[in-house]
């Protein structure tokens, strides 16, 4: 099984909120997903992306890979931890 890490639209139409899901490659952008391991939120600037960074190291070491955008993005942006982990 192929797994991947990417973003999951939810929010309202032109109001777009993201998750960054572990997923199948199969599945679709906002079908299932084995887990949630953060947020984006593209419309305060530069953008707010919160990722546990244990479970996506944990994700990664497993043989996940992250999608191009997500990737991107983690590059681009600082990381911040989610307000429970």
């Amino acid at each position: 099984m192929a797994v991947h890490i990417r973003l999951a639209r939810h929010g309202s139409k032109k109001h777009p909120h993201y998750r960054v899901v572990v997923t199948d490659h199969r599945s679709p952008r906002d079908g299932s997903f084995i887990e949630s391991i953060g947020t984006y939120d593209p419309a305060v600037d530069p953008g707010a992306l919160k990722v546990d960074g244990a479970r996506l190291a944990h994700w990664t070491k497993q043989g996940a890979r992250p999608s191009h955008t997500l990737s991107r993005l983690l590059k681009r942006l600082p990381v911040t931890s989610p307000a429970g982990a």
